[in-house]
């Protein structure tokens, strides 16, 4: 329903103090019309052609798993998965959940990059 069908059917059935400025927060917050709502956004793009790599660790995808039980010595809660696409070899790297992006990216280099070399492209689901 939109706000003003909703305020309609309130103004019907029902008066309390500031029952039209609570109505409308609750169309705007609630977890009902929230769901009804009809997305306005944008949609995504349009897929683009991935190139495959000719080479192995040219081109990774990186995904970071989050939220695991506390293991290992520095008790790691997390780990950075990546797969070469050539090869589709994987490297599982533990780390805190917590940790920045120069400690990701300090991680990936000295346990990927200083074996394979620099990659020509890195693909994640994380900007």
């Amino acid at each position: 329903m939109s706000e003003n069908r909703t305020l309609e059917k309130v103004k019907n059935c029902a008066w309390w103090p500031c029952w039209r400025n609570e109505t409308i927060e609750c169309c705007h917050t609630g977890d009902r019309c929230q769901k009804a709502k009809m997305s306005t956004g944008n949609k995504f793009g349009l897929m683009i052609h991935i190139e495959e790599p000719k080479y192995p660790w040219e081109v990774v995808h990186m995904d970071w798993v989050i939220a695991l039980p506390p293991s290992g010595d520095r008790g790691s809660n997390a780990c950075l998965v990546i797969v070469d696409r050539y090869s589709k070899a994987p490297i599982f790297l533990p780390f805190h959940k917590d940790d920045t992006a120069m400690d990701t990216a300090l991680l990936l280099w000295s346990r990927v990059i200083s074996h394979t070399g620099l990659l020509k492209n890195s693909m994640s689901d994380r900007d």
